[in-house]
């Protein structure tokens, strides 16, 4: 092995064990802050949502294109600020997280299952498709509160 590409190989593997490192060592308040902050950003992003499903809104298709890609990536990003580590943080987020993480996560990937069901109904421009997707993840998110979250 060339000591340019050994020197590289080590350089990397060093940067690679920092960051693993500082990322074990964020704070728990930043992870709880982490997952609040998604998930107010993935009701901001469903509330037009729900109200072009309800009814109460006009549908537009764009809206809900643009929204359903957004809540594709909002969804991801707040899974991980449910770090066991965060337990004692105050916040809505009830024991019964840490206590059945296997229920947790399940509620988690169905979530994630919903929401790209209507990243697919957005572009298929099938609006009954979307609106149906929509109401799925409203049931998604209500189940994963009604079991995870204080009122």
């Amino acid at each position: 092995m060339k000591s340019g590409t050994l020197a590289t190989l080590v350089a990397f593997a060093s940067c690679a064990a920092t960051t693993g490192v500082a990322f074990a060592q964020v704070k728990p308040e930043t992870l709880v802050k982490q997952r609040q902050s998604a998930m107010t950003l993935q009701g901001k992003y469903f509330g037009p949502l729900a109200a072009m499903a309800g009814g109460k809104a006009p549908y537009d298709a764009a809206v809900v294109a643009r929204n359903a890609t957004y809540l594709d990536l909002l969804g991801k990003m707040a899974w991980d600020g449910f770090d066991p580590g965060t337990s004692g943080e105050k916040s809505r987020a009830l024991p019964e997280i840490y206590k059945e993480p296997a229920k947790f996560k399940e509620a988690a990937d169905k979530f994630q299952v919903e929401i790209g069901k209507l990243v697919v109904a957005s572009k298929s421009g099938n609006e009954s498709a979307a609106k149906n997707a929509i109401g799925d993840i409203g049931k998604a998110c209500s189940a994963c509160h009604d079991d995870f979250r204080s009122k």
